[in-house]
């Protein structure tokens, strides 16, 4: 399939679903996500309705803030939780550039990984850090991440396939490029997944970041090296790609098995 097909494909598959309105009843494609954010974070997640998403600890997080009229920017910068379903991530799908601002997964309700993972400026994220050896069969030396919601084992399962890839493929993924940092997104007031312990970044020197690249007007000129391969090991155990986005960031993996089949 050529590159345009495949543009097209992914625009029609990634429609934007409806979003709640005034804290109304979330409609049923919205629902059946929710449903699947319950299950992907057993340890936490209890349930949610039609306004509320529930956790094990009695806590209750609004599904929606009521604001339908959010600018992208506003999205990304003050998301809450059915903001984070604005765009289905593209599983599967071969790399293409993504249509404007299609960015799945940069959207996230922080006092909800707050809750999970902990507070990084607090202290609360390091304690729960393990260090796992990265592609030891090629020297990859070790990483650390969070043991919360299993991510350390999910990680470790990456490292099992990743490593019985042809030699060819370990320019892309040692050395790693970083894993648990305390920091913000870069030119962004939001937290990256890196504060939280929950994703990495492979071998910075053989990818692609959109701040690396912009045409004249600063918009992004998508590029990609990684092979498919790389990203289909990752996606098989609940990590999504930012090389899938339009602000592309082609290194980073971050575990968000909510937003995978």
């Amino acid at each position: 399939m050529n590159r345009i097909a495949l543009s097209c494909c992914l625009l029609v598959a990634c429609s934007v679903p409806a979003r709640a309105e005034n804290f109304g009843a979330p409609p049923p494609e919205l629902s059946r996500k929710l449903d699947r954010l319950v299950r992907a974070y057993p340890d936490f997640l209890a349930s949610h309705d039609d306004k509320w998403l529930m956790l094990k600890d009695s806590r209750r997080f609004a599904i929606s803030d009521g604001r339908t009229d959010k600018s992208f920017d506003a999205l990304i910068e003050h998301a809450d939780i059915d903001d984070m379903f604005y765009r289905d991530y593209p599983a599967g799908a071969a790399p293409a550039p993504p249509a404007k601002d299609f960015d799945p997964g940069r959207a996230r309700f922080e006092p909800l990984f707050n809750a999970m993972y902990g507070d990084c400026e607090h202290g609360e994220v390091a304690p729960k850090l393990r260090s796992i050896a990265w592609l030891p069969k090629h020297h990859g030396g070790h990483v650390e991440i969070t043991t919360v919601n299993g991510v350390d084992k999910a990680l470790e399962a990456v490292v099992r396939e990743l490593d019985e890839l042809p030699s060819g493929f370990m320019r892309y993924l040692v050395p790693s490029s970083g894993t648990y940092n305390c920091r913000k997104v870069a030119g962004s007031t939001v937290r990256s997944v890196h504060a939280w312990g929950a994703a990495i970044d492979i071998n910075s020197a053989a990818s692609d970041y959109w701040l690396w690249s912009a045409s004249g007007k600063g918009e992004p000129v998508w590029r990609n090296r990684i092979p498919v391969q790389i990203v289909r090991i990752f996606e098989k155990h609940g990590f999504i790609w930012g090389g899938a986005w339009y602000h592309y960031d082609t290194m980073h993996f971050e575990y968000r098995p909510e937003l995978l089949p």
